[in-house]
């Protein structure tokens, strides 16, 4: 169990693909949400929920934060997880992931690393919504968000991407196909609409553990 780390999960999101809140849908006996942060409750003493809309997790028991960097998506989740934490570190992740293991958060923590960030390459894609995130960005996430403020007035839309910020702070990008020897393929499944969570449901889902 990490002390030293606070656990971060994001509920932030609109689903706008899913058409309704994907982190309350039934997920076996359970639901994607509880599924998440029962995970994320095995390996961090503390645990909060970052979503603008507590009303909807009470039943977690979980302490719940707004974001106080409004409509730029998840990059909000991750600064509010950052202020609010305790520790100088924490472990982000997004809500719609359910198929990720207690042994990969592990590894991407135990990962040998003095950068600020640390995420994982797989699948195709850097996972950056599932890592471990230092204080220490804090000055780069909000010059990131003053930049984007900027460019939103201009354009007449809102964009605050988190890889913006894994790049500027040269975080460590793990290949982890490569390096974890146990790692299998779709641990980082997204879950975005409703063909994914079809296909999460035929599933056989093995206990995180």
């Amino acid at each position: 169990m990490h002390t030293d780390i606070t656990g971060v999960v994001l509920a932030g999101g609109q689903s706008r693909r899913m058409g309704l809140n994907k982190s309350l849908l039934p997920l076996g006996p359970t639901t994607v949400i509880e599924r998440i942060t029962r995970l994320m409750q095995s390996l961090f003493s503390r645990v909060l929920l970052s979503t603008n809309s507590p009303e909807e997790y009470l039943f977690l028991g979980l302490d719940c934060i707004a974001d106080e960097l409004e409509n730029i998506g998840p990059l909000a989740g991750i600064h509010a997880g950052l202020v609010r934490s305790a520790t100088p570190k924490v472990f982000v992740i997004s809500c719609d992931v359910p198929l990720m293991r207690a042994d990969i958060i592990e590894f991407l923590i135990a990962y040998p690393t003095a950068r600020p960030i640390t995420v994982a390459s797989a699948d195709g894609f850097i996972q950056q919504l599932c890592g471990v995130y230092s204080q220490a960005v804090l000055p780069d996430l909000e010059r990131i968000f003053q930049t984007a403020l900027g460019d939103c007035r201009q354009e007449g839309k809102h964009r605050c991407p988190v890889l913006e910020l894994v790049h500027a702070v040269q975080a460590e990008i793990i290949d982890i196909e490569s390096v974890y020897r146990d790692y299998r393929k779709g641990a980082f499944y997204n879950m975005n609409n409703r063909q994914d969570y079809q296909y999460i449901q035929t599933l056989s889902l093995a206990p995180n553990d």
